[in-house]
Formats: C-alpha cells, sequence, structure tokens
C-alpha cells in the first residue's frame, strides 16, 4: 500500500519515497507553550502521530524532531498577567 500526499504547489497527489534508503526524516512544530491549546495544535499532534505509527509499522526508520519555539517575552508576559510563575503558567 503505497502513502500518497496531496501537493499543494503542483495541486497533484504524489507517492510517498525516501529521500535515503529506508529513512524518513520528519519535523513538526511543536506546542503552543505560550497561550491555550486549540483545535489546530490537536489535529497537528494526531496526523504526526498517527503518521509516524503508520511510518515505523511499515518498517521505515524514523528521525522525528519537534520544535519548542522560544517566545520568552509572550510566556513573561502572559505568566505576569495571570499574576502566575513562568513554570506554574508553562506546565
Amino acid at each position: 500500500m503505497a502513502l500518497r500526499f496531496y501537493n499543494t504547489l503542483t495541486q497533484e497527489l504524489e507517492t510517498f519515497y525516501p529521500l535515503r534508503d529506508n529513512t524518513v526524516r520528519m519535523y513538526t512544530c511543536g506546542p503552543t507553550v505560550y497561550n491555550f491549546v486549540h483545535i489546530g495544535n490537536f489535529r497537528t499532534f494526531t496526523f504526526q502521530d498517527i503518521l509516524r505509527r503508520w511510518l515505523k509499522y511499515r518498517g521505515y526508520r524514523l528521525d522525528h524532531v519537534m520544535n519548542v519555539t522560544d517566545v520568552d517575552d509572550k510566556i513573561i508576559a502572559n505568566a505576569a498577567k495571570q499574576g502566575k510563575s513562568i513554570e506554574d503558567y508553562t506546565s
């Protein structure tokens, strides 16, 4: 069963092939730690989790990276606004 993705640039369905041997490299945006989570966050995490699990099931080796954006200014301001410590606000 081939994995196919819709390419928004070409507007076509394209079959997925790893760039190197049997290794798949994934990058996903990390959580929003400076504000409340929303449905868009959950969609991203759900999709990447299902994709990662399916690729592993199919025998691919995965290199998966997820970033957490450095948003100190927003975190500090929002924590102060709510009267919380940064640790309490982000946990």
